[in-house]
């Protein structure tokens, strides 16, 4: 799977370790910054990588800032963008299951590597559940999306 990341200054050593994990798994990772801890402004990474999602270029994303929800509030802004913030796996699991979400955002200041690693794992490895009342309900998300998001252009 290819999978977008994109991170702040805070979010850099654990994207890292992140992105080692997912290409040791096999997964192809587009990095779109930020590469070090100076400070700089979210939005200049998440925005592409958000994008890239949503064009198809790539079919998840994973994006690490100091607690998750700045990432989840600019990549939500994006048509066909599904952002989820997650800081357990248990989170993950259901983010999964329940919404389909298609971007994992966590907080590299509130989180530790370790809890981090195991939502990225749970995140990656569950699937959206096919029960009717599901479908339903992601079907009625995607409708509001679509009702009220600008499409993406394509290039």
């Amino acid at each position: 799977m290819k999978i977008a990341m994109a991170n702040d200054h805070a979010g850099t050593g654990l994207k890292q370790e992140i992105k080692a994990y997912l290409e040791n798994e096999g997964h192809t990772v587009k990095d779109f910054g930020t590469y070090d801890e100076e400070s700089c402004d979210l939005s200049d990474f998440v925005y592409p990588a958000a994008l890239s999602v949503a064009r198809g270029e790539c079919e998840r994303g994973i994006f690490v800032d100091g607690v998750g929800y700045g990432s989840a509030l600019i990549a939500n802004k994006i048509n066909g963008i599904y952002a989820a913030v997650c800081q357990d796996p248990f989170c993950a699991q259901l983010a999964r299951e329940h919404t389909d979400s298609n971007v994992l955002c966590i907080g590299g200041k509130i989180i530790g590597s370790a809890i981090a690693m195991e939502i990225v794992k749970t995140w990656m490895h569950t699937d959206a559940l096919t029960a009717e009342k599901y479908r339903r309900r992601v079907k009625k998300v995607a409708e509001i999306n679509d009702r009220h998001c600008v499409p993406v252009i394509e290039k």
